[in-house]
């Protein structure tokens, strides 16, 4: 786990310590959003990078959307107009270099919010304490230690359901409801847990196949196992990747991500403190194959990265509904007792030049609500891949 010398001040480090928490401010604020569905997966961004060539410079995009109030992070006093910036405890921050790793504290379930407002358990985590009580997917979560969970935004009743900074080991007691009336309660003690960030699966719509690689977030690994399912995918089968839900993660993971579909070239732009620099996917992706990326409210941050890329350099068709808009860079900074301030010092752009900050990025085709069938139907509308 990355220690104090992240933090030293060599421009090497430096420029190193900049974009592992570039968007590091999504799981902390994402929480009053109730964008996003699942349990808390994700963490900061590192990633590496150069000076971009001239021609990479774009004019900013035009128009958008007014930005959403700056929920507060933990510890931030909301002094400071720096909708990303906040102060974090030293274990609130080794929290977020777990997650990183793919760990988390919790009791292994994922939670989205129905249409009326329900809590619902969207997945389990298998051998984890929700699935040892017996709690199944489609299972109504009513409440958390006796706090209702209706109407609440999901990130919100994720981070009760992770509890505080003692972690581990502590007791849980939530409310249940299942189909047929049963209601009951059930006190689990919460446990370090790992996480899938990557799911593949096959699927077939009458005479359209295809492979659904689904992406948590980017945590370490991330991107080579893209890279492996895309390989993995049939023989002239497109790809439907699902960014729904993705709260962001390594830059790096991302960018490695976008490879496996690129064939080099721009990725984003950035800057810190006005100095530009550029990512760019590595040569020998597949080019090929039809691709259909999905997206919703809660694609952040990394997610919007990838998402963004395969749009602009016209490699994929993005489908659903416009993404969360996190397009800022922060900079850590130690303080004295442990703990540690972040400030906003840029923006990242897509490869157009797209400002991604309060915006978020529009689909090629807005749907509302499951946008999955309507994906599907278009990837098999592309045609096989060579």
């Amino acid at each position: 786990m990355p220690g104090p010398t992240m933090f030293v001040p060599h421009r090497r480090h430096r420029r190193g310590a900049v974009l592992t928490l570039v968007f590091a401010g999504a799981l902390a604020t994402g929480a009053a959003t109730g964008s996003w569905g699942a349990d808390a997966r994700g963490g900061p961004l590192p990633a590496t990078a150069r000076a971009p060539r001239p021609s990479a410079s774009a004019p900013h995009a035009k128009g958008g959307r007014p930005t959403v109030r700056a929920p507060r992070g933990p510890g931030n006093t909301g002094r400071s107009a720096d909708r990303w910036g906040g102060v974090y405890s030293a274990t609130e921050y080794e929290g977020f270099q777990r997650a990183l790793h793919g760990e988390y504290v919790g009791v292994g379930l994922s939670v989205r919010r129905a249409a009326d407002g329900r809590m619902e358990v969207d997945g389990v985590e298998r051998g984890g304490p929700a699935a040892r009580a017996g709690i199944a997917p489609g299972d109504r979560l009513r409440s958390v230690d006796g706090t209702e969970v209706t109407g609440r935004p999901v990130t919100e009743v994720v981070a009760r359901l992770r509890g505080g900074p003692s972690g581990s080991g502590t007791p849980v007691t939530l409310g249940l409801a299942r189909d047929g009336g049963r209601e009951w309660e059930s006190t689990l003690r919460r446990a370090r847990l790992r996480t899938r960030s990557v799911v593949a699966e096959r699927f077939r719509d009458g005479p359209a196949a295809g492979t659904r690689i689904k992406v948590e977030s980017f945590t370490h690994g991330t991107g080579k196992q893209v890279r492996a399912a895309v390989r993995g995918a049939g023989p002239r089968e497109g790809v439907l990747l699902d960014l729904r839900g993705n709260s962001g993660g390594l830059v790096t993971e991302a960018v490695t991500s976008a490879s496996a579909f690129l064939d080099g070239g721009l990725v984003a732009t950035y800057d810190v403190h006005g100095r530009q620099r550029v990512l760019e996917a590595r040569p020998g992706g597949d080019t090929r194959r039809p691709l259909v990326v999905l997206v919703d409210g809660g694609t952040m941050s990394a997610g919007e990265l990838l998402a963004g890329a395969l749009q602009d350099r016209g490699r994929a068709v993005v489908v659903g509904s416009r993404t969360f808009g996190k397009g800022t860079v922060q900079m850590p900074r130690p303080l004295p007792d442990g703990s540690v301030a972040e400030q906003t010092v840029g923006h990242w752009r897509t490869p157009s030049g797209q400002a991604v900050e309060g915006r978020g990025i529009t689909p090629d085709l807005v749907v509302h609500g499951d946008a999955e069938p309507r994906a599907r139907a278009v990837l098999g509308g592309l045609g096989p891949g060579a």
